[in-house]
């Protein structure tokens, strides 16, 4: 039973795999859900590790003909619902452009792990979520330096979430918040996530999100790109 039932998952495995390559492939296929043992193997039970930021850690990830992906595991200490993961991958499914690189699919995986909690043992649910992306391969606009050619409404945006393509044609990745029309409106939340730098003020004090966060962010991109600075940025 046990040997049928391994049969069973690596066949599942497999055809999730196909899968997978098909909406590499193909981009007039939907972004797709993937299980998490595709997930495992892909990034060869998260070996390379590739990316570190705000909101999780990117791992490399390989799929048969040398086709490779980036596979982000999210930071499990934000306090992010079901529901809001499910929310921000819809959003991601209607973001399509050249010059942002191309969400393939997702993953929620959910298990149970026993734990003691005041001297009781209990069993505890472990949630695990990831997002697939293609992959860029020559590094990201920190590295280069280069000028963005495109911007579009995702927040705290920089350098190093400016990655470039095969032809070094710049991909916008790692978007905090996405939203369909993010001039029409402004959003107040308490949990400010971002890199420190490129938050406007009204954020960190107010929790303010709305479009001129975009500008902010992009604004601080051109003055470090026009006068070369890495660090902190001189206050003259």
């Amino acid at each position: 039973m046990t040997i049928f039932l391994q049969l069973v998952e690596m066949d599942e495995k497999e055809c999730g795999i196909e899968e997978l390559e098909r909406m590499y492939t193909n981009e007039s296929l939907e972004p797709i859900r993937i299980s998490y043992s595709v997930i495992e193997s892909v990034t060869k039970n998260f070996y390379q590790e590739i990316g570190h930021g705000g909101f999780g850690t990117v791992y490399l990830g390989s799929l048969r003909n040398d086709v490779m992906v980036a596979v982000k595991k999210l930071d499990t200490s934000q306090d992010v619902s079901d529901k809001q993961f499910l929310g921000e991958v819809k959003c991601l499914k209607t973001v399509k452009h050249k010059n942002i690189v191309r969400f393939l699919g997702y993953c929620a995986y959910t298990h149970g792990v026993v734990m003691e909690v005041g001297g009781k043992v209990i069993m505890a649910e472990v949630s695990k979520r990831f997002l697939c992306f293609e992959y860029a391969p020559n590094g990201n606009l920190q590295d280069y330096l280069k000028g963005i050619c495109y911007i579009t409404p995702l927040l705290y945006a920089q350098k190093s979430n400016v990655l470039l393509g095969a032809q070094l044609e710049p991909k916008i990745t790692d978007f905090g918040v996405s939203r369909n029309d993010a001039s029409q409106f402004t959003i107040v939340t308490s949990n400010v996530v971002g890199t420190l730098g490129y938050i406007p003020p009204e954020l960190i004090k107010e929790g303010k999100i709305s479009f001129k966060t975009d500008i902010f962010s992009l604004g601080i991109i051109m003055i470090r790109l026009l006068m070369g600075i890495n660090g902190d940025i001189p206050e003259n």
